[in-house]
């Protein structure tokens, strides 16, 4: 199996409205990152580049989950601040859009640092 069909494996494990949230989640990703590598790492979806984990992703009871990392998490803490936070990870609730502007300038400062 292809590193791109696991994670088409594990989106398709979710409802249809999880799951286009989490196809949304997925190409957000590939656009701001279009030369990393998608893979399954610690049962989630996760993109890297030259081994390297950008980000990781995934879908649970009432949000979608991004884990980009402590450096990330404090450097857009403020835009981050409506949201439910830890140290590197923040959760985006199925009730709200998924904020694709934040997330995109997230995934491009995780390529820089």
């Amino acid at each position: 199996m292809t590193r791109s069909a696991e994670v088409d494996e594990y989106i398709g494990r979710f409802p249809p409205k999880v799951q286009t949230l989490l196809r949304t989640m997925r190409s957000t990703i590939r656009r701001a990152a279009p030369d990393a590598t998608e893979r399954i790492s610690y049962k989630l979806p996760a993109f890297s580049v030259s081994g390297k984990i950008l980000v990781w992703f995934g879908a649970f009871t009432s949000h979608i989950g991004f884990y980009p990392g402590a450096s990330a998490m404090a450097a857009f803490a403020k835009e981050l601040s409506g949201y439910t936070r830890a140290k590197g990870s923040v959760q985006f609730p199925f009730s709200k859009p998924l904020p694709i502007d934040l997330i995109t300038r997230i995934v491009a400062f995780r390529l820089r640092h």
